[in-house]
C-alpha cells in the first residue's frame, strides 16, 4: 500500500528514477517501522510535496530512534550473508537528507528526495 501511495503521489512528476528511488525508500521505512513496532500499533505514512522535491514521513509508536540515521552514527557494515540492515543505508546513500524526529506517540523517520517537476 505505501508503494502504491507513493506511484499515485509522484504520478505527475517528469522523474521516472525518482519515483522509483522514492518507492523504494518508502518500502524500506515502512518495513522498519513493521518489524521494530509491537504488532497492532498505528503506523502513519505522510508525504509532502514540494517545490522540486518530495518529503516521505512514516510515523510509529516506537520512540526508539533509529540509530543508524543519527547525525554523526557509524556506517554499519552488515555482512555479506545478513538478511537486514541495509534498509537504512539506502535511505542515507540515495536520499537529499534524512532523520528521525519524536512524536506525540512515538517517532516519524523522514527522507527528502529531489524530483523534477
Amino acid at each position: 500500500m505505501a508503494r502504491a501511495a507513493i506511484r499515485a503521489a509522484l504520478a505527475d512528476t517528469d522523474d521516472p528514477a525518482g519515483r522509483d528511488t522514492a518507492e523504494l525508500l518508502t518500502a524500506e521505512l515502512v518495513a522498519n517501522a513493521v518489524r521494530h513496532t509491537p504488532g497492532g500499533s498505528r503506523i502513519e505514512l505522510v508525504v509532502q510535496l514540494l517545490p522540486k522535491r518530495c518529503q516521505v514521513e512514516v510515523h510509529d509508536a516506537d520512540p526508539e530512534p533509529p540509530g543508524a540515521l543519527a547525525p554523526h552514527a557509524p556506517e554499519p557494515e552488515p555482512g555479506p550473508w545478513q538478511e537486514h540492515g541495509r534498509g537504512l543505508l539506502l535511505i542515507r546513500a540515495l536520499s537529499s537528507e534524512c532523520g528521525h524526529h519524536l512524536t506525540a506517540w512515538g517517532k516519524a523517520v523522514w527522507f527528502s528526495l529531489a524530483v523534477r517537476d
